[in-house]
């Protein structure tokens, strides 16, 4: 204040906070002494500097005073405002890892899941599919916010991954349809052998080139054969519908299933049939019995599997009434060079 002071003093030749100097002036026609008063002028501008300098001095005062010293509800609201910065941040690197996660769900739903229940996988261009640009965020750009970057980048991250979570659930919704399917198609296929083979010792004749039981030349055979007593119970290999259940001259008394997803088996050479034709069977229920008829040597039982038209290895489809070391050793037999029985 006294430098302030100091310098009102420099600028209008006196101290304006101290007594002001009464002067006077002679007065020739009263031949005395009379007081100077000063013109109203005078007065409005001195004080006017005075009031525009004091108001650029508080102004230079309170600009200094909260940039070096804050009240204590300043403090609060500074604190809190880190506080909360703090937890967007933290909020952000969950925000980051919960995607990650979601990425490893949608990876394995698309090279596992969907792979097993033979699905097309969800194409990447739906799954990265943005949610919006800026214009969304219009009512927030609007408030001018400090920090509109960070909150605007965490808004975002929020709505895409609301709507990846929106695909997977539905992706995961499909897939449980797919399951109840899938399960319904293993019913359906070839899983058993047609024949209880305890020991494994009736298999006799493998899938492919084998030696023909009456014209003794090598012959592509398409199934493979069971040989067993005369009237040894004959079982169905899956769920489906008996499509045939008649007699033909190669196959003798023999029955086809129908089972649905492309499947088909075939049991020839019956010595008597158990099913007709419509009937529907289950996986394990007699549709016959052991016999000699057709092209046969001796009692056994000729099966094929066919899959989408074209005949395949029955031996691929014993997997649900063998062990692991079971199954090993029926492979080996089928592959061995052996004569068919029909």
């Amino acid at each position: 204040m006294v430098i302030f002071a100091h310098y009102l003093k420099n600028l209008f030749g006196k101290n304006p906070f101290s007594m002001a100097k009464i002067k006077y002036y002679y007065n020739p026609d009263t031949c005395t002494y009379e007081k100077v008063k000063p013109q109203a002028s005078e007065i409005a501008l001195q004080v006017g500097i005075f009031s525009v300098l004091s108001l650029c001095l508080a102004v230079v005062i309170v600009y200094f005073y909260s940039s070096y010293y804050t009240t204590e509800k300043e403090q609060a609201l500074r604190e809190e405002n880190q506080e909360l910065l703090e937890h967007y941040n933290l909020l952000n690197k969950e925000l980051t890892e919960v995607t990650d996660i979601l990425k490893s769900l949608q990876q394995r739903d698309d090279n596992i899941y969907r792979v097993i229940f033979e699905a097309e996988p969800i194409p990447s261009s739906v799954r990265s599919a943005g949610s919006g640009g800026t214009d969304k965020y219009r009512e927030l750009l609007k408030k001018g916010l400090k920090k509109e970057k960070l909150i605007l980048n965490t808004k975002s991250k929020i709505d895409q991954l609301k709507k990846s979570l929106y695909i997977q659930t539905k992706s995961y919704d499909e897939l449980s349809k797919l399951i109840k399917n899938k399960n319904a198609m293993m019913a359906c296929m070839p899983a058993i052998q047609p024949v209880a083979n305890k020991g494994l010792a009736r298999l006799t004749s493998g899938f492919g080139l084998r030696i023909h039981p009456i014209y003794k030349v090598g012959q592509f055979h398409p199934g493979i054969d069971f040989a067993a007593p005369q009237g040894t119970p004959i079982y169905a290999t899956a769920d489906g519908v008996v499509e045939k259940a008649t007699y033909e001259g190669g196959y003798g008394n023999y029955v086809v299933i129908n089972h649905g997803y492309g499947y088909k088996t075939l049991y020839g050479h019956m010595s008597e049939m158990k099913s007709q034709v419509g009937q529907k069977v289950k996986r394990g229920e007699l549709i016959g019995l052991v016999g000699s008829t057709g092209f046969s040597t001796a009692p056994h039982v000729h099966y094929e599997v066919i899959y989408n038209g074209e005949q395949v290895n029955p031996v691929y489809y014993f997997f649900k009434d063998l062990s692991a070391d079971e199954y090993e050793k029926i492979l080996e037999i089928a592959s061995k060079e052996n004569q068919s029985l029909g």
